[in-house]
């Protein structure tokens, strides 16, 4: 052991190790690989690629980060892992570079990704995030600060998920999940109501949280389709005007997959 890094573990002369930064035995950091400084890093981890971790974070055991992505199209081109500040990678997670040539997988800081969840090609994993056990990121996905993810979610390739959206357990993802909202559903996951736990522990004021439940029952507990809901939205000055809602309003604007649907009894 020197300096807090195992005899054991294998580091390219040409890594970039920062000030107190600690591996564990058996782990591998390859040639274009910068650790910022004070990171953790356990036994039998691989760091590949042109990966750049930052400050402060936890990288557990048999985790593998910036390998190559999982897609056809990829050519063995240069593309980047690009992670933040203070996040906590647990056991066995996978996280892939970019596919096209300069292209990046990016996450941000503050995050907790637990034991075997996956990060695809191209995603961008904001900040203050949770990925429970086994979520399973496609390529393309976009995850929108303080969203949580539960246990064994799979979502499909160019999905997002919004702000302060939760998705309860073994659901399935195949369409955008609006800021503010819960969704679950194994076939389909669905719109269940709002995130109301998670916009208190937020700091949301009760007034803020009572224009989003107005929002929300627009465009989901209304007679009106998507468009009518947004155009009713918009011209309800309360709601219009408010930058919370704006934001509401422009990620479903821009969504190219569709949202999700909000959840029916058959």
């Amino acid at each position: 052991m020197r300096d807090g890094i195992s005899n054991k573990a294998e580091i390219n002369k040409n890594a970039i190790i920062g000030k107190n930064v600690s591996i564990g035995p058996f782990t591998v950091i390859e040639e274009n690989v910068k650790i910022g400084d004070n990171t953790k890093i356990g036994p039998n981890v691989h760091i590949t690629g042109w990966t750049d971790i930052g400050k402060n974070c936890e990288i557990h055991s048999c985790a593998v980060i910036g390998d190559l992505p999982q897609d056809y199209n990829y050519k063995g081109e240069k593309s980047y892992t690009i992670i933040g500040d203070n996040n906590i990678i647990r056991e066995c997670v996978t996280i892939h570079r970019g596919t096209e040539p300069e292209s990046k997988t990016v996450v941000g800081n503050n995050n907790i990704f637990m034991a075997y969840s996956h990060i695809g090609h191209n995603c961008i994993v904001n900040d203050n995030i949770v990925l429970v056990n086994q979520v399973s990121l496609g390529g393309y996905v976009t995850v929108y600060n303080n969203a949580f993810i539960s246990a064994v979610v799979q979502v499909h390739q160019f999905c997002r998920i919004g702000k302060y959206a939760m998705i309860g357990a073994i659901s399935k993802v195949i369409k955008d999940i609006p800021p503010y909202m819960m969704a679950q559903g194994s076939d389909v996951a669905t719109i269940r109501g709002l995130n109301v736990v998670g916009l208190r522990r937020g700091g949301f004021s009760s007034e803020e949280r009572e224009l989003i439940k107005k929002a929300y029952n627009l465009l989901y507990q209304s007679k009106f389709n998507v468009s009518q809901a947004l155009e009713t939205i918009k011209n309800a000055s309360e709601l219009g005007n408010n930058s919370l809602i704006k934001e509401l309003i422009e990620f479903i604007e821009n969504s190219k997959r569709g949202i999700a649907a909000h959840f029916r009894k058959t």
